[in-house]
């Protein structure tokens, strides 16, 4: 199987955590880095992997390929069910899904677009509104602020176990450094964030 990736980019680290979590070698993949900002993900070669052109995808040995990091975490998740980090009873499945989905909504897109629309990384192909840049930095700020207060009395973000949940606000925190969002004086979250961040698997 081969990988199509981003070193930098949030999802690609969410995919590349969740399978060192699971304890498959990354070695054992064909990857494939491809420069987001010189716009590899827009040749028409890509888009035949993927059209909505994003990364990561997962081409498989017969030419399919699966993208959205999520859908392939998925994939990984039913063909390597030790440890499971996406539930294993149907209200845990449940249950992380809804934290995931919340951290992805209201964590990781705001930071994107902060960092799209107050960087103008892609302004030669997508319109910037700085504006709303900013407002979406306040409102991961405020998400940073509910943490907070949600892992004052828990040791993770949806179970007592570590989840792709934790994984999807890990990836969302560290990259909103480069926005100039950081944990500051928040101690739960940042007790958290250290648990997260010494694990192994958050290097890769």
């Amino acid at each position: 199987m081969k990988l199509y990736e981003t070193r930098q980019a949030p999802n690609p680290r969410r995919l590349r955590i969740f399978l060192v979590e699971k304890g498959i070698n990354l070695k054992d993949f064909e990857i494939e880095q491809l420069d987001l900002g010189a716009g590899d993900n827009l040749s028409e070669t890509f888009k035949t992997k993927n059209p909505m052109c994003g990364v990561p995808v997962l081409e498989f040995d017969d030419g399919r390929c699966l993208s959205e990091s999520i859908a392939i975490c998925r994939y990984f998740e039913l063909t390597h069910p030790e440890p499971p980090l996406m539930g294993d009873t149907a209200e845990a499945q449940a249950t992380i899904e809804m934290w995931n989905r919340r951290m992805e909504l209201h964590l990781l897109l705001p930071v994107a677009m902060a960092f799209r629309h107050t960087t103008g990384h892609f302004a030669d192909r997508e319109s910037v509104f700085p504006d709303y840049g900013a407002d979406r930095a306040g409102a991961a700020i405020k998400i940073f602020d509910f943490l907070d207060r949600h892992l004052a009395d828990r040791r993770y973000i949806a179970d007592e176990n570590y989840t792709v949940a934790d994984i999807t606000a890990l990836v969302a925190i560290d990259f909103a450094r480069v926005v100039d969002i950081r944990i500051g004086d928040r101690p739960h979250l940042a007790a958290w964030h250290e648990r997260v961040s010494t694990r192994p698997s958050a290097g890769a």
